[in-house]
C-alpha cells in the first residue's frame, strides 16, 4: 500500500464508503458515521452487530471511559452494539452537538477493543479526513491500509518548497512568500519571509490557519491580531518569518472546529469542546514547522509564542529556540473566557 491508497481511504471516509486497515492481525472493516447513512450502514453490517468506535474523550461524556481512558481523549473505546442502536441512535452517540436535542437513553457498555493500534489509526485517519471520530467496527470489504501507511501519509519529510515571490503586505513591504507542498496533503503550508536575512537567528511565529480570525475577522479568538501583530514585530526588529500552518481549528478542520464554537454557544470552554467531539485537546503537529525552517536554511531562531508546546516540539526536532518571546495582546469580552482557558488549561504563559 502506498500514499495513494491512503489518500483514497480518505476520500472513502468523506463519502460515507467503507474502509479497512490491517494492523498485526487480520483486517478491520469500519464505516464512518458521520458520512454514512441508514442504507449503507445495512450493506455494510447486514447482521447489525458491529460495534461502535468511539474515542475517549467522546465516550467519556456518555459516562463509557474510566478516567485513565480519559486522560487520553484520541485514544479508542468500544461500543457494544444491541438491536436499539440503529443508525440514528449511533449518530447520536457520534455527535455531541445532539446531545441536547437527543439525551441519552442508555444503557451503553464499553467493550475491550481487540485491535487498539488499528482503532487508534482509524481515529486519526477521521481528524485527516475531517470527520467526527466514530465508525461501526465490522468485516472488511475493502483493500486495506496498513496503520505504518497512515503513519506515513504526512510525515513532514515530504515537504518540500513548491513556489516563492516577491509579496509586498501590510506591515512590511519588503516581503516574501514561499509555498510548500507535500505529494501527501492537498494543502499548502506557507511561509512569509519578512525582511532581510541580517545574520542574526529570525523571529518566528508559528501560526495555524484560521479561517474565522484571519480572514472574517472573528472576535471569538485572538488569532487575527496575532497574525497581524507578529508581522509587524517581524518588521521592526529587522527580519522573521511567519510560518502559516494548514492546521485548522487546532488541527481538527474547518468543520469541526465549527461544531467546537458550537458547543463553546452550549457554555463549554475551548478544550470540552474539543474532547466532547472526540478529538485531543490540540492535534496540531509542529514538526511541520521545523521543516519548513530546516528548508529555508533557518535552524537558530526567536520564537513568538505564548505555547510552550511549540517550543518543547521545535527543539526535539532540531531547532534552537534561543529565545521565547511572549506575544501579548488586549482581550474583548468575545474572547477573554477562550484566552483564559489557554492559559489555565494548556498551559500558555507570557
Amino acid at each position: 500500500m502506498s500514499a495513494r491508497d491512503v489518500a483514497r481511504a480518505i476520500d472513502s471516509l468523506r463519502r460515507g464508503w467503507p474502509i479497512a486497515i490491517q494492523g498485526s492481525g487480520a483486517p478491520v472493516g469500519l464505516l464512518a458515521i458521520e458520512t454514512a447513512d441508514a442504507g449503507r450502514l445495512v450493506a455494510f453490517d447486514p447482521g447489525g452487530d458491529s460495534p461502535i468506535l468511539l474515542s475517549a474523550g467522546r465516550a467519556a461524556t456518555l459516562k463509557l471511559a474510566n478516567q485513565i481512558e480519559a486522560a487520553i481523549p484520541d485514544s479508542p473505546v468500544l461500543v457494544e452494539r444491541t438491536f436499539w442502536i440503529d443508525f440514528d441512535c449511533a449518530v447520536a452517540l457520534a455527535d455531541p452537538q445532539l446531545d441536547m436535542a437527543t439525551p441519552m437513553k442508555g444503557p451503553f457498555r464499553a467493550i475491550p477493543v481487540p485491535d487498539p493500534d488499528v482503532m487508534t489509526a482509524a481515529l486519526v485517519l477521521a481528524r485527516t479526513a475531517g470527520v467526527l471520530p466514530a465508525f461501526f467496527v465490522g468485516a472488511a470489504t475493502e483493500p486495506a491500509i496498513t496503520i505504518v501507511d497512515i503513519d506515513d501519509f504526512e510525515d513532514p519529510i515530504h515537504l518540500a518548497i513548491a513556489a516563492r515571490a516577491k509579496l509586498p503586505v501590510e506591515g512590511s513591504e519588503r516581503s516574501e512568500i514561499v509555498a510548500f507542498r507535500s505529494p501527501d496533503s492537498p494543502g499548502e503550508h506557507v511561509a512569509l519571509i519578512v525582511g532581510q536575512p541580517d545574520g542574526n537567528p529570525p523571529l518566528v511565529r508559528l501560526h495555524s490557519e484560521c479561517l474565522t480570525g484571519d480572514v472574517l475577522g472573528s472576535l471569538k479568538c485572538d488569532c487575527g491580531p496575532q497574525l497581524h501583530a507578529a508581522i509587524h514585530a517581524m518588521e521592526g526588529t529587522g527580519w522573521g518569518i511567519l510560518l502559516y500552518l494548514r492546521q485548522e481549528g487546532r488541527g481538527i478542520g474547518l468543520v469541526n472546529k465549527l461544531r467546537a464554537y458550537a458547543l463553546q454557544d452550549q457554555g463549554f470552554d475551548t478544550v470540552d469542546a474539543n474532547t466532547r467531539l472526540g478529538f485531543a485537546v490540540d492535534a496540531r503537529d509542529f514538526r511541520v514547522a521545523a521543516r519548513m525552517l530546516d528548508l529555508l536554511g533557518q535552524t537558530r531562531i526567536r520564537l513568538l509564542t505564548n505555547n510552550p508546546e511549540k517550543v518543547r516540539v521545535l527543539q526535539a526536532t532540531g531547532i534552537d529556540v534561543v529565545e521565547r518571546v511572549p506575544i501579548a495582546l488586549p482581550p474583548n469580552r468575545f474572547n477573554e473566557k477562550y484566552l483564559a482557558t489557554k492559559r489555565d488549561r494548556t498551559g500558555h504563559q507570557l
